[in-house]
């Protein structure tokens, strides 16, 4: 039977919109939460926002998404603190409209959305195999529909779009957990992924004003949008899933791009390749 109560949580990117709600509603169900973030003042601010609605506190960590050795550095932190990890829920992104490299000089769209939490799962999967049972789950998006991975310019140097470029991206959470959950499988862990929603958070805020104006008619609130990670993270019927892709809560089909199985070997194999030529 699995009880959110007492388990160490990890979510990415929670010091607003939606990893900021999952966080609220975890900790309120007595798990002990770790957040990630990169401003200190919104750190503190979700910390305090957590403990007065909740009596219980949050652990913060820096870790920049932007940088594969901050990722490193956050995670030997953590582990310093945590023998065991029960859920990790890659929550963090962003969409960037214009072409703009990472400190690892990787578009920032691939790097952010798929090469830090592909890294980050992969330096904690030993931790969360030892904490069996244990909940992998990735936030994706409705946006990879009609995407496709562009293996021949993944990062779109030679003709950028930032809506194929994020699309991609979100193409790649999926891929990745169909692929993880298979190497995983009889470990005792699931992974699985989902669409929150057009939620009103930051991650539009470099779209243009028509285009921003357009989705808030169709926006839904940050604690509506965390309502499937939560349900992820907490119910007892998610241990009889592995490889999903949810939406409101219910078992959606992906675009068929997404359920490649030789597309998310090759992309596991080009992603290792990412992440180790960057740890020299």
């Amino acid at each position: 039977m699995w009880d959110i109560k007492d388990k160490i949580c990890l979510i990415t990117g929670a010091t607003s919109g939606i990893g900021k709600e999952t966080a609220l509603a975890i900790t309120s169900m007595g798990a002990l939460v770790a957040i990630t973030y990169r401003n200190e003042q919104k750190a503190e601010e979700t910390k305090n926002y957590i403990y007065k609605k909740t009596g219980k506190t949050i652990e913060p960590y820096f870790c920049d998404f932007s940088s594969f050795d901050s990722i490193r550095n956050f995670t030997k932190n953590f582990l310093q603190n945590h023998d065991k990890l029960h859920v990790l829920i890659n929550n963090a992104g962003i969409f960037e409209t214009k072409f703009l490299t990472t400190t690892d000089g990787i578009e920032t769209n691939f790097a952010i959305n798929h090469l830090a939490p592909f890294l980050l799962t992969n330096l904690l999967t030993d931790t969360i195999i030892k904490s069996s049972p244990a909940r992998i789950i990735n936030v994706a998006s409705e946006a990879h529909k009609g995407a496709k991975m562009n293996f021949e310019d993944l990062e779109m140097k030679n003709k950028f779009s930032g809506f194929a470029a994020y699309g991609q991206s979100k193409l790649a959470n999926i891929l990745f957990t169909k692929q993880l959950a298979i190497k995983l499988e009889n470990t005792g862990i699931t992974v699985n992924c989902l669409h929150p929603g057009i939620v009103r958070t930051n991650i539009f805020s470099k779209m243009s004003k028509l285009s921003i104006a357009l989705f808030r008619l169709i926006m839904i609130s940050p604690i509506k949008g965390a309502e499937t990670p939560v349900y992820l993270a907490c119910s007892d019927l998610i241990s009889n899933f592995n490889g999903e892709y949810f939406k409101n809560k219910k078992i959606n089909k992906p675009d068929p791009a997404a359920e490649n199985r030789e597309t998310a070997e090759k992309l596991w194999e080009i992603s290792m390749d990412y992440i180790k030529s960057k740890n020299k």
